[in-house]
């Protein structure tokens, strides 16, 4: 039998420190990846987290998405401990609250570079290493806000709802090139965006809205991730799937 060494597949996980990049993260290193995980908060968790998982696994990269030569940082430190990204997980998400009334130009830009810009710069950076690989996974990471809204929240929700033009417009220019481009729509999920922005009533009130009367967890979430970045996804691209346990359907 023939020795044939396979070089593991590198990711890029913005966000990676926190509940759900870090779900992702561990999900992806059971797949067999090597990880770059992007982070601009919460560096203590990110240091547990490669720890966890051995730091021969993990690149840990501090990065503000806000900046827009961030995606050029992260596509860097792949290429530079391993290879070319062939996954890319745009999860990294901000929000903050205002009415549209009160809303600041600054706070509208900002959830927009963090949540939407930032998106499609790491798109365009590591396109060109999956277009020579001939093959890539790109998973966005949208929101239920984008198809019901959101009261305070318009520039979180328009920001998620641009990741879904962006999701199909590049499924439908990189589908030529054998690179699939999906989208994740998180319901609720216990998280620190939800923890930090809610209460006992609120709570209350979400889970009453959902159908399965629970929220999910960021487990959940990460499974779906990986499958739309295996093998078994390889005919699925321009979808959005949906892990709300029914609080949006269609």
């Amino acid at each position: 039998m023939n020795d044939v060494s396979i070089s593991p597949t590198v990711a890029i996980v913005t966000g990676g420190a926190g509940a759900m990049g870090s779900a992702i993260t561990r999900e992806l290193i059971h797949r067999g990846c090597r990880v770059v995980i992007g982070y601009r908060a919460g560096e203590q968790a990110a240091r547990e987290l490669a720890d966890e998982l051995g730091n021969e696994n993990v690149n840990l990269v501090h990065a503000d998405l806000a900046d827009r030569n961030a995606a050029e940082t992260l596509l860097d430190a792949a290429t530079a401990r391993w290879s070319s990204p062939t996954i890319l997980v745009n999860n990294a998400g901000m929000m903050t609250h205002s009415l549209v009334a009160e809303m600041k130009d600054e706070q509208w830009d900002e959830m927009l570079d963090v949540n939407l810009s930032a998106a499609f710069r790491l798109s365009r950076a590591v396109i060109p290493g999956m277009i020579a690989a001939g093959t890539g996974r790109i998973v966005n990471v949208s929101s239920q806000a984008a198809y019901r809204g959101s009261i305070g929240r318009a520039h979180y929700a328009a920001s998620k709802a641009g990741l879904l033009g962006l999701t199909y417009a590049l499924a439908r220019e990189l589908g030529p090139s054998g690179i699939t481009v999906n989208a994740v729509v998180p319901g609720r999920i216990e998280s620190e965006m939800v923890t930090e922005h809610s209460n006992e009533a609120r709570v209350q009130q979400w889970l009453d809205a959902t159908p399965l009367g629970r929220l999910g967890t960021p487990e959940e979430l990460a499974s779906t991730v990986g499958y739309l970045t295996s093998p078994g996804a390889s005919y699925v691209t321009g979808a959005a799937l949906q892990v709300g346990g029914g609080l949006v359907m269609g």
